[in-house]
């Protein structure tokens, strides 16, 4: 095995405490002898919920050497506050000690740059891997394969039962329920997420009429006994009088017959979509990614595609799907349909010719309308990733913070589910007004109409709850925040960005097809970069400067795919393999830079491995 760099890790701080051990505290000590994997997270990020999955197996099979831990690091405002990490820590099922960092000081010792990024700890306490993004499930695998073997033989790793300490369980109807439907019949269906279940309530929005699903996770159709679920979210009517189901975590489509109780799958394989995979064809060949919410929009269902911060579309006539908006690249960027940038897109809700969306990472209330033949994407309210608040007025200038639902009303204006700001806000488009209809709601995340009434879906308060539609907005204090990252000191003239890359052991890039990596740059203001900015295949740019810029972000997306080394293997012939396993690993970086004299030349960004 290769001599690794001996990095000694510095130890775990967060004010925030820590969840799930009991009460205890843990030290890097404490953990001495078992491979660490830190997981810095943030509860906003689908991606960061991404890693929470591909880490379940891994957590599982090596549960008596290794030790996950998840360090909490907010980026909103709402993130800092302990009672929201602790629900979201039960929301995302997260069965490993997790240390809460609002001030984020293990993220500054340990110089992450972008949430994901996960921190391998061998059993001695020293650093020997990073990667940043999704797909390293396969790599982490093959390195602690390798530490096992290797501190085994040494003596220093230590076996045994970890330090996760479940919290007890609390009995309530609902447990952090994403999305609600008004049936027919005057009952509502609520998808209630972290129980992986259907609920149908009476209409009095608290009475459980029957339950639909068996309560696990799992991707299985039958009977509303049978049927398994994954965190489901999103639900709109079909036209055949079915309920379409966005399955999030199964990455699926589904449907549900309210009249026989049977769950069926439309779309999606149950995998991941990947930079690479078809964009369209046949529903169930077809990998989806997060589907977060669905609605009924010019003669299509429509798919908020959270996980890619796209909008797909499913054509239940034809069995099909296809993008229908956004590149997958994570911002606001209006203009026609395929040129769009979105940032998990969270909720949806069609009003006539605009179909709404919930635009959450950009804090945003955007929308979709016809444009000669094809479709555009507008913004109502919004200016992107680093902006947030609590501000009303006009809506060039009012703020939201991460909505994650909108509801059309009857006079053709919006209700928005501001989920972080716990509030519920209404656009007018006649006015272009931003307005406050209630507060102290916790967490919503939808909402419905039911005679004359407003319906919200309190997800952390996990129940639905009525109110009257106000005549009047409420009033309250103008907030505004950006989200507060240290910057980057970057010297004038040109930096040279390097994305670090070296493919886990056995593994090498895939050039079977062409360029196997991919590096897209762009910048906020846009005029911070005078070259380099743009797409690309190399994982290394000069990037210059504009005369005269002070400050910005630099927007970096990497991918890389590796496959199996046929010819690393003694005796195997080059292409023996002709189906190797391959794996994508991507993520992208939002860095605020400040220019200064005396700033770096060079920009480390490591994807995967150690910056040498």
């Amino acid at each position: 095995m290769a001599p690794r760099a001996r990095v000694r890790a510095p130890e775990l701080i967060g004010r925030g405490g820590w969840l799930n051990t009991g009460g205890n505290d843990l030290t890097l000590t404490d953990l001495r002898g078992r491979i660490v994997i830190l997981d810095f997270w943030t509860f906003c990020c689908v991606n960061c919920l991404h890693v929470l999955d591909e880490l379940r197996e891994l957590e599982e099979k090596h549960r008596d050497t290794v030790v996950i831990v998840g360090v909490h690091s907010p980026k909103f405002v709402h993130e800092a506050e302990h009672q929201a990490v602790v629900d979201a820590v039960e929301r995302y099922e997260v069965h490993h000690p997790v240390l809460d960092d609002p001030e984020l000081a293990t993220w500054k010792q340990y110089a992450v740059r972008a949430w994901p990024t996960l921190v391998v700890i061998d059993p001695e306490g020293y650093v020997v891997a990073q990667h940043a993004g999704e797909g390293h499930a396969h790599a982490l695998e093959t390195l602690v394969g390798q530490l096992e073997a290797e501190h085994a033989a040494k003596g220093t790793l230590r076996r045994g039962d970890g330090p996760f300490v479940p919290p007890e369980p609390v009995p309530t109807e609902l447990r952090f329920p994403g999305k609600a439907l008004p049936l027919p019949g005057g009952t509502f269906l609520v998808s209630d997420t972290t129980r992986h279940q259907l609920v149908e309530l009476a209409a009095d929005g608290e009475s459980v009429v029957r339950r639909i699903g068996a309560g696990e996770r799992g991707l299985d159709d039958g009977t509303s006994e049978r049927a398994r679920f994954s965190e489901p979210q999103g639900l709109a009517p079909l036209p055949d009088g079915t309920v379409a189901v966005a399955d999030t975590v199964n990455h699926a489509l589904r449907r549900f017959d309210p009249a026989t109780g049977e769950v069926t799958t439309l779309a999606g394989t149950g995998r991941q979509w990947w930079q690479g995979s078809p964009t369209e064809g046949p529903a169930r060949e077809v990998d989806l990614s997060s589907p977060w919410d669905v609605a009924w929009f010019a003669g299509r269902l429509w798919i908020a595609m959270a996980g890619v911060h796209q909008l797909w579309t499913y054509d239940p006539e034809a069995g099909t799907v296809r993008a229908a908006a956004g590149t997958t690249n994570e911002g606001l960027v209006d203009g026609p349909a395929e040129e769009a940038w979105f940032a998990q897109p969270s909720g949806l809700a069609a009003a006539g010719d605009r179909l709404w969306i919930a635009d959450s990472e950009t804090s945003a209330l955007r929308y979709v309308e016809r444009d000669g033949d094809g479709f555009a994407v507008r913004t109502a309210v919004g200016t992107g990733l680093f902006d947030f608040g609590h501000r009303d007025g006009a809506a060039e200038q009012a703020l939201l913070q991460h909505p994650l639902g909108v509801t059309a009303l009857p006079d053709g204006s919006v209700a928005i589910s501001d989920t972080y700001n716990h509030a519920l806000r209404r656009y007018d488009p006649a006015t272009g007004e931003v307005s406050t209809l209630a507060t102290d709601l916790r967490e919503p995340s939808g909402a419905v109409l039911a005679d004359g009434d407003i319906v919200v879906v309190e997800s952390a308060r996990h129940r639905l709850t009525r109110l009257r539609l106000p005549e009047e907005a409420v009033r309250v204090d103008a907030v505004a925040h950006r989200t507060q990252r240290a910057a980057t000191d970057i010297a004038p003239g040109t930096l040279r960005l390097d994305v670090v890359f070296q493919a886990p052991e056995g593994q090498k890039l895939d050039t079977r097809y062409g360029p196997s990596t991919r590096l897209l740059v762009s910048s906020t203001p846009p005029g911070l970069l005078a070259e380099g900015d743009g797409a690309g295949t190399d994982l290394n740019r000069e990037l210059v400067l504009t005369e005269g810029m002070t400050e910005g972000v630099l927007h970096v997306s990497a991918m890389a795919a590796s496959c199996d080394d046929t010819d690393s293997h003694s005796g195997s012939a080059a292409g023996a393999n002709e189906y190797p396993a391959c794996h994508v690993h991507q993520q992208d970086w939002g860095v605020p830079v400040r220019i200064t004299e005396g700033g770096a030349t060079r920009l480390p960004l490591v994807l995967a491995g150690m910056d040498g």
